[in-house]
């Protein structure tokens, strides 16, 4: 289908793994169209290692269901559209023009991801008791490796737990969702 518009080239194709990461490298595309065959943190995880690798791509992402907090944090990680597989054709090309235009687009049933959070509600008060503990570490500028070793938990859950955070605050990294925390009284410095 790619391959029939003229406005588009199909630089390539690959499995999952180590030959997405070089496909990825190899191809340098504009527009990376990614299955999220993953499940949450899996896919976070592959999506940042390949903005690692591709960091000036952008990302349109299919998804199998309506799983908002995930969308969620897929779009505050960098994706800038989210599609269920059972879109259109020309929903499916909508979205490659939106993500070569950098404006986010989710399917019809995936759209509230694309809602900021209800007006009224205390940034941060969906948070869990973990994510403030983790929070708090954050904001004392401890790296993943020492948030492991003091929660007892393993390097990957910080990383999920750190994203649920990012998609909760609405930040766009971790120094922001920090900023939020300390603006909002989430945590406090010593």
């Amino acid at each position: 289908m790619i391959g029939q518009q003229s406005e588009f080239a199909l630089v390539g194709e690959s499995g999952n793994g180590p030959d997405l990461i070089a496909a990825v490298t190899a191809a340098q595309p504009d527009v990376v169209v990614m299955d999220m065959l993953t499940p949450g943190s899996a896919c976070m995880a592959k999506l940042q290692n390949l903005q690692a690798v591709l960091p000036q791509a952008r990302w349109v992402l299919l998804a199998d269901s309506a799983d908002i907090p995930l969308v969620r944090r897929v779009l505050a990680a960098g994706a800038h559209c989210v599609l269920l597989k059972t879109a259109s054709q020309q929903e499916f090309l909508d979205a490659l023009h939106c993500a070569t235009r950098g404006i986010p687009m989710c399917s019809a049933e995936l759209r509230p991801a694309l809602q900021p959070v209800a007006p009224g509600v205390e940034p941060g008060a969906d948070l869990t008791q973990r994510e403030r503990e983790l929070l708090a570490l954050l904001a004392r500028g401890l790296g993943n490796g020492d948030i492991s070793a003091r929660l007892a938990i393993a390097v990957p859950t910080v990383k999920f737990h750190i994203t649920n955070i990012m998609s909760k605050l609405q930040a766009a990294n971790r120094t922001a969702a920090v900023l939020v925390a300390l603006r909002h009284n989430i945590v406090q410095l010593d």
